[in-house]
């Protein structure tokens, strides 16, 4: 008995010669840092979403090391034959002065097993690359780089590839010419990427976090002499296209029953207009999806926080950093104490969680401006005070300059293991006894919160959960 007919497995047979030569491309996410949970691959997933569309016929796949192992990215590699490797690094350390945990020798085994195991061509990106592009070139000595966001120049790039010419005037590229390092500048910036999903690694971090990141806007305009906001997505704002946001949160919901996402902009109130209209269609699409985000308390009205609220905002998260008006000016904020109380009230007013991450002993820090806002920390009730002590010195930011004319380090010092500014003549043995004086919750970085938050979540508790720690 014979199946089909002569054309179709003629058709069939064509299909599998194109399977075999489909392109195969292995996303990498190298971040393994869970503290205090885990984070979704986001830039990937917007990397992965805009080749799909734009390259059908490749094969794209994602390797992420919250969930696999080393031994697993051998035995990955060696049954997937990638044809390009795109790396991602997330993070430096840990950022915290009393641990100061580096991640770069994790970093360094990757690359050692994907070039003893592969011939691939390597691309590294991500936040951490982005910062600190040379040192990481140098020191994990990949084919090429992207700096800042990489859909547009990825796909250009790996299109030059294909047709056997590596284009090397591509938007943040980087890459190696007779031994000198060159890093292009970028021109052109995406405003509507789209946003899916890989259902495996949804339900692992839905499960073990308890949130799902997404993106509202990109670009940072502010000034604060320690950020690297800028560096990574550049000082030019753009805003998304809120019907792809709500569409992305309409399929979380409906398709993987996700019910809170973390908006993760550098600062989510940066465009009060393009806020007033995501938050109006987000009412309008009448989904019971809750979100958090980052915030600034500046130029924020009770109006627009009742707005947030109604539209789904639960949680904030406030960079304030201190509350003495001559710390804020030296570490280059753009609002007072004044203004970080009045949006404290409406906060409270308008019946959001939110808290407050600060920075004790950075730059212009004394005894007195540290007493300062220990002090006017009492004028604000029902809240979390997040305090770090001392701030890392980052390549291209103003902290880096003041830190060279200071003498704490030095021209051409790699910084890719932590080093902090930390104000002199300040009795740091004493911050917590002052910080519990005060009658408010300070939770220092060495306190473990992470071992509160598991608990809650095997309880299944989603969203963020710091509010729990309010006295």
């Amino acid at each position: 008995m014979t199946f089909g007919n002569p054309l179709n497995q003629e058709n069939l047979q064509t299909k599998l010669e194109t399977e075999m030569h489909r392109k195969k491309l292995l996303f990498i996410s190298a971040n393994k840092f869970t503290i205090p949970y885990p984070v979704y691959p986001l830039g990937i997933s917007y990397l992965f979403t805009y080749l799909a569309e734009r390259l059908p016929d490749y094969d794209l796949r994602i390797f992420d090391f919250n969930i696999n192992t080393p031994e697993s990215l051998r035995n990955y590699l060696a049954d997937f034959l990638p044809d390009y490797i795109c790396l991602s690094l997330r993070n430096v350390d840990d950022v915290n002065f009393y641990t100061q945990e580096s991640f770069i020798s994790g970093y360094k085994l990757i690359m050692e097993i994907i070039r003893n195991t592969s011939s691939t061509p390597v691309i590294i990106g991500g936040s951490a690359f982005s910062i600190f592009p040379h040192e990481f070139f140098r020191l994990l000595q990949p084919d090429y780089g992207i700096k800042g966001e990489g859909e547009e120049s990825l796909l250009e790039f790996l299109i030059s590839l294909d047709n056997g010419k590596p284009d090397l005037t591509v938007d943040g590229l980087i890459y190696s010419e007779n031994g000198h390092i060159k890093v292009n500048e970028r021109n052109h910036f995406i405003k509507t990427p789209n946003l899916n999903f890989d259902s495996d690694l949804l339900g692992f971090y839905w499960d073990k976090a308890g949130m799902v990141n997404v993106q509202t806007k990109r670009g940072c305009p502010y000034n604060c002499i320690y950020c690297t906001y800028p560096i990574i997505d550049g000082s030019n704002v753009r805003t998304l296209d809120p019907d792809k946001i709500v569409h992305t949160l309409r399929q979380l919901y409906e398709k993987h029953k996700v019910d809170y996402v973390f908006f993760t902009d550098s600062v989510f109130n940066i465009s009060n207009n393009f806020n007033v209209e995501l938050a109006k269609k987000l009412i309008d699409s009448k989904l019971p999806v809750h979100w958090g985000a980052y915030f600034s308390p500046h130029n924020l009205s009770l109006d627009h926080l009742r707005l947030f609220a109604q539209a789904g905002l639960t949680h904030i998260e406030f960079g304030t950093e201190s509350l003495s008006d001559t710390t804020l000016k030296n570490y280059g904020k753009h609002f007072g104490v004044d203004e970080v109380i009045r949006v404290s009230d409406y906060c409270n007013e308008a019946k959001i969680y939110f808290c407050h991450f600060m920075i004790i002993g950075g730059y212009g820090e004394t005894e007195f401006t540290i007493n300062e806002s220990f002090e006017n920390s009492k004028r604000i009730v029902n809240t979390v005070f997040f305090p770090f002590i001392g701030m890392r010195i980052y390549p291209g930011t103003t902290l880096h300059e003041i830190s060279l004319k200071e003498g704490i380090v030095k021209p051409g010092d790699n910084l890719l293991e932590p080093v902090y500014y930390i104000a002199t003549g300040i009795n740091y043995d004493t911050l917590k006894e002052r910080a519990e004086a005060t009658g408010r919750r300070w939770v220092f970085p060495d306190e473990d919160v992470a071992t509160v938050m598991n608990r809650m979540r095997k309880r299944k508790r989603k969203g963020s959960l710091w509010h729990h720690l309010k006295k």
